[in-house]
């Protein structure tokens, strides 16, 4: 189609309005988000979840209707002795430990674009030692498992997730292997 026909199209041919709409949808989303996201989370409010990766506390989700938008947040309670399942997503990852010590094992992602993604990780995990106090930071598509280093105390950490990848249709996030006692709660 030549330039000049599509000048002609363009001025009467008027077919769909997604600006339009994208403008209108911004306006209303603006004036509910006003009222409407929460500012505040109280503890009580936070929901408790038994998941393939144990038991999380929610502190942010984007099904808690938060003003937060680009961030999830969870605190894992990791029995004594015990780890989490295994996961790999392609956010980062931060968490900070709030109570207890132990380590989390980090198999490497390496990965090749040619003509497709090719993904491949370690075969051999990385182990890094946390304890109460630290931040520990697990790259993008990293796989990982957090571990309890301690045999008699619970450990409590807290899991920050960016869900900006998921809203530009990234949304790789695997379960590859259950947390001990969790088998039964299915993907």
């Amino acid at each position: 189609m030549a330039f000049a026909d599509e000048r002609a199209k363009a001025r009467s041919d008027k077919n769909c309005s997604f600006y339009l709409e994208g403008l209108k949808e911004s306006a209303a989303f603006r004036e509910s988000y006003k009222s409407a996201a929460k500012k505040v989370i109280k503890s009580h409010e936070m929901p408790m979840e038994r998941s393939p990766d144990g038991v999380i506390k929610h502190i942010i989700h984007e099904k808690m209707g938060t003003a937060e938008m680009c961030i999830d947040a969870y605190m894992q309670f990791i029995e004594p002795g015990k780890a989490t399942g295994v996961t790999r997503h392609l956010t980062e990852e931060i968490a900070y430990v709030v109570e207890g010590h132990g380590y989390d094992l980090h198999w490497d992602v390496e990965f090749d674009c040619k003509d497709e993604f090719i993904w491949s990780w370690a075969k051999e995990p990385k182990k890094f030692e946390w304890k109460e106090g630290d931040f520990v930071y697990v790259p993008p598509y990293v796989t990982h498992q957090r571990c309890n280093g301690d045999a008699a105390k619970e450990a409590r950490v807290i899991v920050i997730n960016s869900r900006i990848i998921k809203k530009m249709g990234f949304d790789w996030f695997e379960q590859l292997e259950n947390a001990k006692g969790y088998e039964d709660v299915k993907v």
